[in-house]
């Protein structure tokens, strides 16, 4: 039987997820057909996706690149709006079958609120969206029968282990990671270390936020708040563990005791391939894993200590309510800054610490308290590096 064109929305087309996303729907142009796409600036790469994929829409978030977006693409044959209110107007299209949701940090949350309230099916790449709103993400889901498909690799393996097995609840999951460019280094090797270094992730291939929430280990504690929501977990059902080569994404653990692994090369492509594609596996000619080229996997306890970012996470987690928000909107602040070298690889833990004693505490937030709290948080670490005295915050 001839297989029905998905019709996809990109939001955040020009990342990294966004970027390889379009790369499997260019491979197999007789499974999808592109419908809308979103950037925030990188004007010049989407006009490029737009001649080549021809959507019926694209949305510039960055108001202020509008004119010359349309400018650009004057004698193509597509809508052009700018904002962030119309994207999260424009993913409600009748058209749309899937939203690939591949936006950075906050900025993804509305648009796929917007989108589940019209009955999409997403495609989750943004695993801020259920570190800040989870509750309010998944109740919403259950009320429109809308599937959320993990894209990330550790969430898409212990979704593709559970495939086949949701009658039977899971004991426990482990999320492994490679522990980053400073894995195992202690806090006096880590006082100098740059934004540069931090950038040079040895396996993974990502945008520069998710490469120092990597860094840091903030990404892996963001995948375990990510974990609970999307399998209905608590925080010691979730372990990580580091595991320098990347080839088993994550771990699912039974409560007979069996555990499933899902392995394969780094290749953010796969998981991307099976939530869009979900149940079906399409045949794919990406590169294959041989045991022989590795004679001995690895894995080791994270420094949480060291590490202190993914130990906040837990926290977050544990206190519930608006404090996964808070510490987000922290984190956001604390990349920021440390990208610009305004502060010290040491002090974003602190940092991130320091807005979440500081932040107001809402134990049953509504969405308008998300939106609120995200706005103070941001303010209150905004001030602390303001107010911080710049030499010891480098020197952390």
């Amino acid at each position: 039987m001839e297989n029905k064109k998905k019709n996809i929305a990109v939001l955040g087309s020009t990342g990294s997820i966004g970027t390889q996303t379009l790369e499997v729907v260019e491979a197999y142009p007789d499974r999808f057909e592109v419908e809308l796409l979103t950037a925030y600036n990188n004007i010049e790469l989407l006009v490029e996706q737009v001649r080549k994929f021809e959507p019926n829409v694209v949305v510039i978030g960055n108001e202020a690149k509008y004119a010359d977006l349309c400018e650009a693409l004057k004698k193509e044959p597509v809508k052009i709006y700018a904002g962030m209110d119309a994207i999260a107007q424009c993913v409600q299209m009748d058209c749309i079958d899937l939203v690939v949701t591949a936006m950075v940090g906050y900025s993804g949350l509305i648009p796929t609120i917007k989108a589940i309230e019209a009955g999409k099916n997403i495609a989750l790449a943004n695993k801020e969206t259920l570190v800040v709103a989870g509750e309010i993400i998944t109740k919403l889901a259950r009320e429109k029968n809308v599937h959320i498909y993990p894209v990330d690799s550790e969430h898409s393996a212990i979704f593709q282990c559970m495939t086949g097995e949701w009658m039977n609840p899971l004991e426990k999951v482990y999320l492994t990671c490679s522990g980053g460019p400073f894995r195992g280094m202690n806090a006096d090797q880590l006082k100098n270390v740059t934004s540069k270094d931090a950038l040079r992730h040895p396996n993974w291939d990502m945008g520069a936020k998710i490469t120092i929430d990597s860094a840091t280990l903030m990404n892996k504690g963001f995948e375990v708040i990510e974990a609970k929501w999307l399998f209905g977990l608590e925080a010691d059902q979730i372990d990580i563990i580091v595991h320098p080569q990347s080839i088993i994404h994550s771990i699912a653990q039974f409560k007979d005791g069996s555990m499933k692994a899902q392995m394969g090369l780094p290749d953010m492509k796969l998981p991307i391939v099976y939530a869009m594609t979900f149940p079906e596996r399409l045949e794919t000619t990406f590169p294959r894993f041989n045991f022989l080229d590795y004679p001995s996997l690895t894995f080791e306890k994270p420094d949480l200590e060291v590490f202190r970012n993914a130990a906040l996470a837990y926290e977050a987690m544990k206190i519930g309510g608006n404090m996964p928000c808070i510490l987000n909107a922290a984190n956001e602040i604390a990349v920021e800054e440390f990208l610009k070298d305004k502060i010290s690889f040491l002090f974003m833990p602190e940092l991130i610490e320091q807005v979440m004693e500081k932040s107001p505490y809402i134990a049953a937030p509504t969405l308008e308290d998300y939106v609120e709290s995200d706005k103070e948080a941001r303010e209150i670490a905004r001030e602390i590096v303001k107010n911080a005295n710049i030499e010891k915050i480098k020197l952390v």
